[in-house]
């Protein structure tokens, strides 16, 4: 173990008190100047950006989106940094009151987790989202992300600590991991005598690592392996927009549809209206043998789909198609292949609707919207520092609040047990 690591993980364990202090003004301050600053800064953020850009040949197309900056995603993270800072604070809320028999008065108060462990890839928004939601929830920021976007998060980071500097408020709030080596990450996962939680955001190797080797606790965000079901009760014309925006809006986001299951009642007549705004913008079709007798009789090129493509997150202009007989039959499609990140019903008939946010087992479940709302800023969070996708502590988007734990604090008169 690197003592560079070690003195990283032990920095931020000592200053996490103070940061948990932090009056609200304090930290919403520090916030809006940070947002400024990006703004200030969006040529010096772009031009770390290009490195890194022009270093990633070898990367997917998807991959390569989710690491590049421009003036139009700066601006929009600089707008999410002020939407955190307006937020209420989540620091003190008293989540929960009562008064024994006996006259103890309970309170159940939210407080921070302490020193948060981020691990993440290519998406240096990530490293801004990190920073604004631990600073509002007055937690340590610990990153640790991809070599890809190396050069850009080691700018924003510098930008982070020189507004906590001219804050007054300790500028090792958040700290970057240069150590770029593999075994780094399983180094600082051993270090749950400094950091509380880490969350990891990646692919399924990232996570597995993290899961597998973590001695603290773990927020997973898992594959998106996200569904929409169109059910026989569904206005077509809006199926076939929430199908287009659920897929194509950015094909390598977390939130974007992976796999259509019709209702066979509605296949018959409008599978050929539902597919062709996907194949016009590029989308390859793996379809189940009944979905791809129906796209043939429409000249709509497709290939079988496999049992491993249901289980995919593709990530790409790629989606598997697959005919169900009812919302039943999609319920049950979904609990098997789905990741329990985020998946849609369309459906005209409310209580078909209900049947299937009742029994679906995710973190996000819609109904009439497309995958895509599968964001902590369209929740009103803010930003996010992940979606969690197990059932500890936090599910579905994690902003401020959900990177708070709690306490108890009792008020008594002199009462002592019997």
């Amino acid at each position: 173990m690197t003592d560079n690591l070690r003195t990283i993980a032990a920095t931020a364990k000592k200053i996490s008190p103070a940061v948990a202090r932090l009056s609200p003004d304090e930290k919403n301050n520090a916030l809006q100047q940070f947002a400024d600053m990006l703004l200030a800064e969006k040529q010096s953020i772009l031009a770390a950006n290009k490195i890194d850009m022009d270093n990633a040949n070898d990367l997917s197309a998807a991959l390569r989106d989710r690491l590049l900056l421009d003036e139009k995603r700066i601006t929009a993270m600089a707008a999410g940094v002020r939407a955190i800072a307006d937020l209420a604070d989540p620091v003190g809320r008293v989540l929960d009151e009562w008064t024994r028999p006996n006259g103890l008065t309970i309170k159940k108060i939210a407080c921070p987790l302490g020193v948060v462990l981020a691990i993440y890839e290519s998406r240096p928004n990530v490293a801004v989202d990190i920073f604004a939601l631990t600073l509002k929830s007055g937690n340590v920021a610990i990153l640790r992300g991809g070599s890809a976007g190396f050069h850009s998060s080691k700018k924003l980071v510098e930008l982070m600590q020189a507004v906590l500097r001219q804050c007054n408020l300790p500028d090792q709030q958040t700290q970057m991991v240069m150590d770029k080596r593999h075994a780094a990450v399983k180094e600082l996962l051993a270090m749950n005598d400094y950091i509380d939680v880490v969350i990891p955001r990646g692919g399924k190797d990232l996570v597995r690592t993290v899961k597998q080797n973590a001695t603290m606790a773990v927020f997973a965000h898992e594959d998106g392996n996200c569904h929409v079901y169109v059910d026989a009760s569904a206005d077509v014309a809006m199926a076939t927009n929430i199908i287009d925006n659920a897929k194509l809006r950015r094909v390598g986001v977390c939130g974007a549809m992976e796999t259509l299951l019709l209702d066979r009642a509605i296949a018959g007549n409008h599978m050929a209206t539902l597919v062709k705004p996907l194949v016009a913008g590029g989308v390859a079709l793996r379809a189940c043998p009944e979905s791809l007798r129906l796209l043939q009789q429409h000249n709509i090129t497709a290939t079988p789909a496999t049992d491993e493509d249901y289980f995919t997150e593709f990530l790409d202009k790629i989606l598997a198609v697959k005919i169900v007989g009812n919302v039943d039959e999609a319920i049950a499609h979904i609990n098997h292949y789905g990741s329990h990140h985020t998946d849609a019903i369309v459906a005209g008939d409310k209580n078909t609707a209900e049947k299937f946010l009742k029994n679906i087992d995710s973190a996000i479940v819609l109904h009439n919207a497309s995958t895509q709302f599968a964001d902590g800023g369209e929740f009103g969070f803010g930003g996010e520092v992940g979606i969690a996708t197990g059932k500890f502590h936090a599910r579905g988007p994690v902003g401020a609040r959900e990177l708070c734990t709690y306490y108890y604090r009792v008020y008594g008169d002199g009462q002592c047990r019997p």
